[in-house]
Parts: C-alpha cells; structure tokens; sequence
C-alpha cells in the first residue's frame, strides 16, 4: 500500500503529540494524528496529511465494528475508521480494510 502525502499548509500552530486531544495512530514507521476527518504527521518541521492510497483487505477480520463495539472511533473522509491492534480498520464492500 502507498501513503499519498502532502503538506497541509492550513493546519496552523496546533502541534500533535501526547495529550493534544486527537487519537494517534501507528502508520508504519511514524504516528499520524487523526484531525479534522483527516490524518496528519509531522515531517521535515512541517504536518503533511498521510493518506492510504487504495484498499488493502484485512485478511482474517472476523470482528464487526459497530458504535459499542469498544473500538475508538476516528471521522476519516465520509467514513469512520475504528482503531484496532494497531491499525485502522474500515468497512468496504462487505469487508475490513486495513488503512
């Protein structure tokens, strides 16, 4: 899976870390932020927003994702993605994703 990534220029004097109220979430080799319905990471002294470029099954994901499912919940795009084991997980055509 590729990340498509561009840096979000009106992200403003806000600076993501531990205790700024928005859920991090593991992505490979750094965290991203989840903001706005979007999620952004720092790099090279700016925030750029980290998107996945196209659908990666979860292969194996038999639990269902549901508002009580006890899974936090992140607003991505016209979707929700539910944070779990590390990942974000997202319904998509009758299965999971792994963002």
């Amino acid at each position: 899976m590729t990340n498509l990534q561009h840096e979000h220029t009106e992200h403003g004097t806000h600076s993501h870390g531990p205790g700024c109220g928005h859920n991090a979430v593991a992505h490979g080799d750094h965290l991203d932020y989840a903001h706005d319905g979007h999620l952004d990471r720092e790099r090279e002294g700016h925030w750029d927003e980290c998107e996945p470029a196209g659908h990666t099954v979860h292969e194996g994901h038999e639990h269902v994702h549901y508002d009580e499912c006890g899974h936090a919940q992140v607003q991505h795009g016209d979707h929700v993605d539910y944070l779990h084991g590390g990942h974000r997980h997202a319904e998509h055509e009758g299965h999971w994703d792994d963002h």
